[in-house]
């Protein structure tokens, strides 16, 4: 028998507001633990929530780029749940109206495009972050309180390939408008896969199973083709797939039960008493819908329609946000799209891997990038000479113009000094000009280099060879 993968998958994604959801707390990553907190975070009594505003737009940028219906009557629920995270006891989220419903990603997986339909958006409040050790746990509450916006696919998605690629764009999605980093390792994405089987035809749903605690991308991929087969092999042998919670073990790359799940946890959600329902102003949501960035999808084609890039490598540079930021920047110095796209994916790449870096993190500019590669058209350096410049670059940050003094690259392009050089070396050279007569290939190599290591390389070659065959014609006549 064979079956088909039924997958829904749930992404929370941390906001990266100045302050905490509904305190004023300050939003960080890796500070002393316990250090980012204050009295609303705690629970403490007779604190307040104050709704962040900062947050509220964030979640409506992400609505707009995922196409979705914003519920401009904000409200807010209580969830509640008694656990050492929580320690409020109660969870400040959005149960029956989420600020956003029926939305879409356009995916592409081996060349076939699928939409995957996004049931809702909703907000709420992180919880602190947990360390389990062998007989003790410790609590960081730095965490607590950070907005957390969380996105909940219908269970269309059918395979790994196609959650993976969901979750690259959903990414790209909240790294373009600007709301979050979205590093899964260091927690500001994070991802629950549910997945359940049933036969090929069959409309009604297996009995499914929750992975939990998946932090990357490529783990959520091997995670379900792994639960995959894991639950066909018990279907095949006439077992029954178990309710269950499961986590995926990177070291033998196999899901491992976590613990059993039988009914729906009843978490008791009523209207929060605190927050009262807030009217969106209409024209506020608006705005940000227009004053959104162009997302990856819309750079991709203009890159590809409008400066000529291929399709690989327009996909390629809008994969890294911070590398077609980049482009765009360089783009304004120097018009060259193909050359400026060729540096940032090869040498500039290339770089930033072997170094372990990020574009930010080096002291190469957009303007610097696109002013040698400027210099590099229009004869000034030569290709050669520019991979030295680069280098100086990369390690000095100075002015590709100030490098090229400096080390005395400046190649000599104009033709009247190369005459003058080159009709002297004809003159020195009167059996070159003579083997040149005799269609003799090896004399225009020879003059070449004679030229080279008279100007100390810095002829310009393309310029310098045209000259040369033009005097050697002349003089042979």
């Amino acid at each position: 028998m064979n079956f088909e993968q039924v997958i829904g998958l749930e992404v929370h994604c941390e906001l990266q507001t100045n302050s905490k959801m509904f305190s004023a707390a300050p939003v960080t990553f890796g500070e002393e633990p316990n250090t980012k907190v204050n009295e609303v975070d705690m629970g403490m009594t007779g604190t307040m929530p104050v709704l962040n505003k900062r947050g509220v737009e964030f979640a409506i940028r992400v609505c707009h780029a995922l196409h979705m219906e914003i519920d401009e009557l904000l409200c807010f629920d209580r969830k509640n749940y008694y656990y050492s995270d929580l320690p409020k006891g109660f969870q400040i989220t959005q149960d029956k109206r989420p600020i956003g419903r029926n939305g879409y990603l356009d995916i592409e997986v081996d060349g076939v495009v699928t939409r995957v339909e996004i049931e809702r958006l909703h907000m709420e409040e992180d919880t602190a972050k947990q360390f389990h050790f062998d007989d003790y746990s410790l609590i960081d509450y730095n965490r607590a309180g950070i907005p957390l916006i969380e996105i909940v696919t219908r269970p269309n998605i059918r395979n790994g390939a196609q959650a993976a690629a969901y979750l690259e764009k959903l990414r790209q999605v909240f790294l373009y408008t600007d709301v979050s980093d979205a590093k899964m390792e260091e927690g500001s994405m994070r991802c629950d896969v549910n997945i359940s089987l049933r036969p090929y035809g069959s409309e009604k749903f297996g009995i499914r199973t929750e992975i939990k605690n998946l932090n990357s991308i490529s783990n959520v991929q091997k995670a379900i083709e792994f639960e995959a087969l894991r639950q066909e092999k018990v279907l095949i042998q006439g077992g029954e797939v178990l309710q269950e919670t499961r986590r995926f073990d990177e070291d033998s790359r196999e899901t491992v039960m976590m613990r059993a799940k039988g009914d729906a946890v009843d978490y008791k959600y009523y209207t929060e008493p605190n927050i009262l329902p807030i009217r969106l102003d209409h024209q506020w949501v608006m705005q940000i819908k227009d004053n959104l960035p162009m997302m990856a999808d819309e750079r991709e084609k203009v890159y590809i329609n409008q400066y000529g890039l291929p399709k690989t490598d327009a996909h390629i540079l809008v994969s890294n946000k911070a590398i077609s930021d980049f482009y765009e920047a360089a783009i304004q110095t120097c018009q060259e799209y193909k050359l400026v796209c060729n540096w940032l994916l090869g040498e500039v790449q290339a770089y930033l891997n072997k170094e372990n870096l990020a574009i930010s993190e080096t002291k190469l500019t957009p303007q610097y990038l696109g002013k040698m590669i400027t210099f590099i058209q229009d004869g000034t350096i030569s290709s050669k000479q520019a991979k030295k410049v680069f280098e100086c670059l990369m390690a000095e940050g100075k002015d590709p113009e100030i490098i090229i003094e400096e080390k005395g690259m400046k190649q000599i392009s104009d033709p009247e000094q190369l005459k003058i050089i080159i009709n002297e070396i004809l003159d020195n050279n009167a059996q070159s000009i003579q083997d040149f007569a005799a269609g003799k290939d090896r004399a225009v190599g020879f003059l070449v280099g004679q030229i080279m290591k008279n100007t100390g390389g810095q002829a310009n070659p393309k310029i310098a060879n045209q000259i040369l065959i033009q005097l050697l014609k002349e003089r042979t006549k």
